[in-house]
């Protein structure tokens, strides 16, 4: 089963459906990655910050690299410019390519200049290491300052973006300027599979609560990164795209008045080492 995809300013197809990877490694990521390319998946999405970028790269090199949509990130700490250079060039080298189909700002750090990041991003497109640039985590205020500052367009911005947290604000601020929505956690890491809405149409559609949670994201033409350790569940999160969730239904999902971060929830302690900016 071969997902849509999305048109993005550079002209390149983004699926709709990836396999996600955090916190998942080894052997486990590997058989992840299998599993979804041998099923149909064509987007595969890691980070420096997952720490299993070899191990990826081991798994991709049985196949074709022109049919992988790669994307990975680069962690806050290394947002000025040299070390967003050198943290894509090591990120290239363990995955075992020369160029990212997409690269990420993984979170903004308000300590480097958003302007020299861009500048950097800008170089490796210029060098053919990155296809498309991208951000994640990003309000629609910081949005908005790196699209003013960015010489390539930002393609994407991927963002906390399930049932309990639907961000309507970056969702539309991001629709206003095209740029795609990607949803990191789509499945509210699990903790949404317990809301009654989703138990209920789960049941009256024979589907798992991650299938009905993603196809209400798709539908809402949201990209999503489920993360599954189990290949079955992998070849589950794909199977989206012979039968459709009813408006009603839909509506009733975008209804549920809840408002819960899994993971996004804007406090950072900027003594972690993710920012590099500790005193």
């Amino acid at each position: 089963m071969t997902p849509p995809t999305v048109t993005l300013p550079s002209g390149d197809e983004l699926p709709m459906v990836g396999v996600g990877t955090w916190d998942i490694d080894g052997d486990t990521v590997q058989e992840s990655v299998r599993a979804g390319l041998d099923a149909g998946y064509a987007h595969v999405d890691t980070a420096e910050g997952y720490r299993n970028e070899a191990e990826i790269g081991e798994a991709l090199a049985d196949y074709d690299r022109e049919d992988v949509f790669l994307t990975s990130k680069v962690l806050p700490k290394h947002l000025d410019y040299e070390s967003v250079i050198e943290a894509c060039e090591a990120s290239l080298d363990r995955l075992g390519t020369d160029y990212l189909d997409l690269y990420l700002v993984h979170w903004p750090n308000p300590a480097t200049s958003i302007r020299e990041t861009m500048n950097a991003m800008a170089t490796l497109h210029d060098q053919g290491k990155i296809r498309n640039v991208g951000v994640s985590n990003f309000s629609a205020y910081q949005l908005g300052a790196a699209q003013h500052v960015a010489d390539v367009p930002i393609a994407v911005n991927q963002i906390e973006y399930h049932p309990w947290n639907t961000q309507d604000q970056v969702v539309e601020f991001c629709r206003d300027t095209d740029t795609v929505v990607e949803a990191a956690a789509p499945l509210g890491r699990t903790e949404v599979f317990a809301d009654d809405v989703i138990q209920e149409l789960a049941g009256e559609y024979d589907k798992s609560p991650a299938q009905i949670i993603l196809k209400w994201a798709v539908e809402n033409d949201v990209v999503v990164l489920p993360k599954s350790s189990s290949p079955e569940h992998v070849r589950q999160n794909l199977a989206l795209f012979d039968w459709e969730l009813d408006a009603a239904d839909r509506e009733r999902i975008d209804a549920i008045e809840r408002e819960q971060a899994v993971y996004d929830t804007g406090v950072n302690d900027w003594d972690n080492d993710t920012y590099g900016i500790s005193q």
